[in-house]
């Protein structure tokens, strides 16, 4: 399958950033796109998270509540998106014009891929190994990583996002990291006119 952007994984960075992919569905400059998210969240950190002060969400909620409602909203207002289930990342390789992501079960190739995973050292995607360093904003003996990047981009067409990028982590910090790659996404898309998606209330 060829997509034109692949995200690897589904927490609080990887959803965000492929809802607000998804919605910009009826720009013209998207409308064409083909969308992947690789919805793998065994590990995800969200798993154990209990959410008492994140704007907007009820006090008490779940994060293991948000990884399945996350996808339930992506497949009922975006369908497009495809959500690739049960397959794990194994490798990233660049070639001509992007890049081959290779899974447990399958193999894809995609112009541009979000690194949308947890920053935990016992990251395993061969191909990424040049880009890993100690993570710049969490504890040193808490042994975190990031890959290095410049505005959430790694390398042509690579992007971070979320704690793996070198934010902190927090619920909010991690959305908003994973939105902004999408609108970085989306500029691309748009020749470079810096681009968002805002919904609206109309009378």
């Amino acid at each position: 399958m060829q997509y034109d952007v692949l995200i690897v994984g589904a927490g609080a960075a990887g959803m965000s950033c492929a809802l607000v992919l998804g919605s910009a569905y009826p720009k013209a400059y998207a409308t064409d796109k083909t969308i992947g998210l690789i919805a793998h969240q065994k590990t995800s950190h969200l798993q154990s998270a209990l959410f008492n002060n994140v704007l907007g969400l009820a006090p008490g909620t779940l994060g293991s509540k948000i990884l399945n409602s996350g996808k339930e909203q992506l497949q009922s207002l975006y369908p497009h998106v495809d959500q690739i289930e049960k397959e794990k990342v194994k490798e990233i390789v660049p070639i001509a014009n992007g890049w081959t992501v290779t899974t447990n079960k399958s193999s894809y190739t995609t112009r541009e891929v979000v690194i949308a995973v947890g920053y935990t050292s016992l990251i395993n995607i061969r191909g990424l190994a040049s880009y890993i360093e100690p993570h710049p904003k969490a504890q040193t003996v808490k042994d975190r990583i990031w890959l290095k990047n410049t505005d959430h981009l790694v390398a042509p067409g690579l992007y971070a996002a979320g704690t793996i990028a070198g934010w902190r982590s927090q619920f909010a910090i991690a959305a908003g990291s994973g939105a902004q790659v999408a609108t970085d996404v989306l500029t691309g898309w748009n020749n470079g006119t810096h681009s968002k998606v805002h919904d609206k209330v109309t009378e």
